[in-house]
């Protein structure tokens, strides 16, 4: 039996997350990455562009481990961007840019995570006094029930978008099944919601 290693194991739960975002922009065109496909407006690219501000927030800011000190953040990155400017791409930010950003970001956190014990503490200035002093152990739960939740955004836009749906390339997650079944599955589903309701 191995040894339990709990740093490693909600880092590759945090990977996993981040693995899935990127993989949900594969294939799709500049158009659909940025679609908004809910009356909010959520879209891939903009749940990136989040995820690279979410991990900004949590293992650099929040532990004084600076990531930009290279000039001044982005625009959408600070508190006097516009409300959810960091949940969708302007026609000037390209995938490319944002991908790269999000990459650089994970790098960052890592090289926190490995820096530090899950003991050490950092603070949230954004939450309410009585909760912003924390650990990085809290941090990582909180930041990866974060990303996981955005990587479950993607998985529903991008089925939205083209049908496409799981959790991995090569590991889907899905029960095996044809577009036929599925499309069987849904209709016995509607079926079953409309009785219900009574319909």
């Amino acid at each position: 039996m191995t040894e339990p290693n709990p740093k490693a194991d909600l880092q590759r739960y945090l990977q996993g997350a981040r693995d899935t975002l990127l993989w949900k922009l594969e294939g799709l065109s500049e158009y659909d990455v940025r679609r908004p496909l809910t009356p909010t407006g959520t879209n891939l690219l903009g749940l990136v562009k989040h995820a690279a501000g979410v991990e900004l927030g949590y293992f650099a800011d929040v532990f004084g481990r600076p990531f930009f000190d290279e000039g001044p953040p982005p625009s959408w990155y600070g508190e006097d961007a516009e409300a959810n400017a960091d949940m969708w791409a302007t026609a000037d930010e390209s995938r490319e840019e944002i991908v790269g950003l999000y990459r650089r970001v994970w790098e960052h956190s890592d090289a926190t995570i490995a820096a530090l014990g899950l003991d050490a503490t950092g603070r949230v200035p954004w939450w309410p006094q009585d909760r912003r002093e924390v650990t990085l152990h809290r941090v990582l739960v909180h930041v990866i029930s974060d990303i996981q939740r955005h990587a479950g955004h993607a998985d529903i836009v991008r089925e939205l978008l083209d049908g496409s749906a799981g959790f991995l390339r090569g590991n889907d997650n899905l029960p095996p099944q044809d577009q036929e079944g599925w499309e069987s599955h849904r209709r016995r589903l509607e079926r079953v919601a409309r009785e219900a309701g009574g319909s």
